[in-house]
């Protein structure tokens, strides 16, 4: 009957929510946004791309002095340069429209700054000229060293693989971190968007005066629980809404919006990491859903319970202001204070098992906190919900409640 009356909440509140239109307007809204931005970055890259390439064949004319000697008179006549005999008339040139721009080289290029004159052509085209004149300098310097290996060695372009280890193992790093920090994304996703209504969903019985009906008829552990359980189903269908114009973005128009080609065979998935990860993932939105619940059978209206969830993001994205912290000196005291602190641990203990500094007795502690915790605050969230489910006009008092709880 239990088992029966749990399904039969779930599948109300669940079938309730969907069916409301101000559920999809809002939840339809973030990935209307994202398709939007997403359209309005192709077609400018589609025109920028299109400018481009009917300027490829277009060369830029200009006048240069050169007072380092280090540019190459072939090079620059091949760029569309020619060497200004008056450096002075040339700028005078410039100014007075007859000719386009003239590159001004130092005799020092390295400690002098290199100036360029050019034609006003528009905010967004007027950095060519800086363009080609660093490229002129570039493309001279390479002439003078000949070999391009060595070239190339001089500009920093050559790639260095880093492989380090960790207990005699070679450890992850950044790819091995990204796996277990999903869990940490997750967590903020579904407090972030059911928390709220987390806090008002027992409050809307309660301000429709019909709890006194719904009670007679089911247990307060069974409708608490349907309506977290129904909020979690809820919570993964918006994930999927808005994962969807993320994932259409990235299939097919990676190459437009610029968007790295991620080789996921890459990733270091360490299944330890994992299972503490997906605990303390459970454990924390026990605790603060059951805190949420809690809040709501105390306060008489959803306005009142609403300053509660302000309370409640604060201690959820605290952490985030010591992350420098946690990543450089996981031991300090205030990390640790965080780590072990029932409503600041979930975020801290997930960000530092993703980046392996949180140990298998710390972790341990952690989740058997967190799930310890958020069970007594589940029950203490039943009772208030049990006693103040019909208190219409004020806070529940929680002495009342326990003294009813004993007698």
């Amino acid at each position: 009957m239990a088992r029966h009356n749990l399904c039969t909440v779930v599948s109300f509140e669940v079938t309730r929510t969907l069916k409301k239109k101000q559920f999809w307007l809002t939840t339809l809204l973030v990935p209307v946004v994202i398709g939007i931005v997403i359209a309005l970055i192709v077609l400018s890259n589609t025109s920028t791309e299109s400018k481009v390439d009917s300027q490829k064949d277009a060369t830029l004319r200009f006048t240069y002095s050169d007072a380092s000697g280090y540019i190459d008179p072939a090079i620059a006549t091949a760029f569309g340069g020619t060497l200004a005999a008056d450096p002075d008339q040339a700028i005078a040139d410039v100014k007075s429209g007859v000719s386009a721009a003239h590159f001004s080289y130092p005799a020092q290029p390295t400690k002098e700054a290199t100036t360029v004159y050019g034609t006003d052509v528009g905010i967004f085209d007027n950095g060519k000229y800086s363009s080609v004149a660093t490229q002129l300098m570039v493309a001279s310097a390479q002439a003078k060293i000949g070999d391009p290996t060595l070239t190339g060695l001089a500009r920093g372009s050559f790639q260095v693989d880093a492989v380090t280890y960790k207990d005699g193992a070679v450890s992850g790093g950044i790819l091995g971190a990204v796996a277990p920090l999903l869990f940490l994304l997750i967590f903020y996703v579904v407090i972030v968007m059911l928390g709220n209504q987390m806090l008002t969903s027992t409050l809307e019985e309660k301000e429709n005066r019909v709890t006194e009906m719904i009670l007679t008829t089911l247990n307060p552990t069974t409708l608490i629980m349907g309506k977290i359980i129904s909020l979690f189903i809820i919570g993964i269908v918006q994930m999927l809404v808005f994962i969807l114009p993320v994932l259409v973005g990235y299939l097919f128009f990676r190459t437009s919006l610029s968007l790295p080609d991620v080789d996921l065979s890459q990733l270091i998935v360490n299944p330890g990491q994992m299972v503490v990860g997906a605990l303390l993932l459970i454990g924390g939105f026990t605790l603060f859903m059951g805190t949420l619940v809690a809040a709501g059978a105390i306060m008489p209206t959803a306005k009142e319970a609403s300053q509660v969830f302000g309370i409640v993001m604060a201690l959820v994205f605290v952490p985030l202001y010591a992350v420098s912290l946690v990543v450089s000196d996981p031991h300090a005291l205030i990390v640790q204070l965080f780590t072990f602190f029932p409503y600041s641990a979930p975020v801290t203990a997930m960000l530092r098992n993703g980046l392996g500094s949180l140990s298998p007795l710390e972790s341990g502690i952690v989740i058997a906190e967190l799930f310890l915790l958020g069970g007594i605050v589940l029950r203490l969230a039943v009772q208030l919900f049990r006693y103040g489910s019909v208190e219409y006009t004020k806070r529940v008092s929680l002495r009342t409640v326990f003294a009813r709880s004993r007698r």
